[in-house]
Parts: C-alpha cells; sequence; structure tokens
C-alpha cells in the first residue's frame, strides 16, 4: 500500500504528456552512445556475429529517445515505462521496426528482469524505483546482465532538489560507487548546477552519469 501511495503522489505530481512534448525531439543520451561505442572499439572479444541477437533493456523509457536509437542500430530491445503514453507513442512511430521490439507497463517494483541481457539502459529512470525496493532492484539488474554486458544510465545524487521527496532514491558518490563495485568503470561523469526541467520547473541539478561493463 505505502508503494503504491508513493506512485500516486509521483504520478500526480508529473504532467506526463506535457513532459513527453517536451522531449519528443531530443536526441539519445550520451551515456547510452557512450556505451554503444564502446560495444564497437572496446576490443573485448564482445561482438555480436549476424545472427547473434543484441539483446538490450530500456527501463523507463519514456517516449523512447534511447529505445529508437537501438532499435536502429539493430538491437532488439524491450522497453518498460510505468506510465502508457510514452509506450503508446513509441508504438506510434514510423521510423522503427516494431518487430524487434516488446514493451511493458510497469512500475520497478513489479518488474521481473530477463536474463542474460547486453545492455541495461536506464537514462533518468532510476531514482524513480522506491528506496525501500532499490537495493534488491539493482541486484537484480546486476544478476540480469551476461558477463561483458554493460550499464548505462544516471543516478541522483544527494544534493539533488529532489533529494527531498521521500518516494525517490538519490545518494552520495560513496554510495553510487559502492553500486558500481561489481562492474568496470568506463563513464563516471558528476554534473552539478542550478536549472530548469523539460517543463521549465526551476531545480538544482546534481546527477551522475554511468557507464560501466560487467567482467567476463
Amino acid at each position: 500500500m505505502e508503494k503504491n501511495r508513493a506512485n500516486e503522489k509521483l504520478n500526480c505530481e508529473r504532467d506526463w504528456v506535457a513532459y513527453y512534448d517536451a522531449v519528443s525531439d531530443r536526441p539519445p543520451r550520451k551515456t547510452l552512445l557512450t556505451a554503444l561505442n564502446n560495444f564497437d572499439t572496446d576490443g573485448s572479444g564482445v561482438d555480436f556475429p549476424k545472427k547473434t541477437l543484441k539483446k538490450a533493456l530500456d527501463l523507463g523509457c519514456g517516449c523512447g529517445r534511447d529505445t529508437v536509437a537501438l532499435l536502429q542500430r539493430g538491437w532488439y530491445v524491450q522497453a518498460i515505462d510505468a506510465e502508457a503514453e510514452g509506450l503508446i507513442r513509441l508504438l506510434q512511430r514510423t521510423d522503427i521496426d516494431l518487430t524487434r521490439l516488446s514493451i511493458q507497463v510497469t512500475p520497478f517494483e513489479a518488474f521481473q528482469f530477463p536474463e542474460n541481457l547486453d545492455l541495461i539502459n536506464a537514462s533518468f529512470s532510476l531514482p524513480f524505483c522506491h528506496p525501500q525496493y532499490f537495493g534488491q532492484f539493482w541486484q537484480k539488474l546486476l544478476n540480469s546482465l551476461r558477463p561483458g554486458g554493460r550499464f548505462c544510465g544516471h543516478f541522483f545524487g544527494n544534493r539533488d532538489s529532489w533529494s527531498t521527496k521521500s518516494y525517490l532514491n538519490c545518494y552520495t558518490q560513496q554510495q553510487i560507487e559502492e553500486f558500481l563495485q561489481p562492474l568496470a568503470i568506463e563513464l563516471f561523469e558528476e554534473e552539478e548546477h542550478l536549472g530548469k526541467t523539460p517543463l521549465g520547473e526551476e531545480r538544482y541539478w546534481h546527477i551522475f552519469h554511468i557507464v560501466a561493463r560487467k567482467p567476463n
């Protein structure tokens, strides 16, 4: 019941239709592009023969700005989000191969991870997993990556203006580094400044941009 109330509170505070309108034309995130480039250039022996499926999971995909980039590069993508509106918009696109896309409307707390994923992308979505569940969720995420697979995404830092919201998770740099200990870090950038949300709301951003690889 407590988790349901938290989700309902969050959904009431966000105008998701307006948000998707504001970000619909934005390019894929740097973290995703970095991870994809690393697959191409790391020389680790991780490659994909033509008949091998490249499997990605896009957590909190929204209207699909990162999902689209993956599909256009030949990946098979499972895209999930707690809001149906973004997924509906994604399915209406004409520039992607829908046969390589599966979608699911679900909150993180109820999601069942598949196995042996090559890539898990979580762009600005992990903070929306309820703090009481996040530790379990993160461990399941790590377990679902195959050796040589990558995680890319973002954490909110403890100085972010949204860190006071009890239904979001925000962490210190030390805590995030502890989460990432099982992985080899390839990108770790901290961003901190006063700014605005895509809807023009004033806020203080404290974000960590992450790309990390699961060792073979």
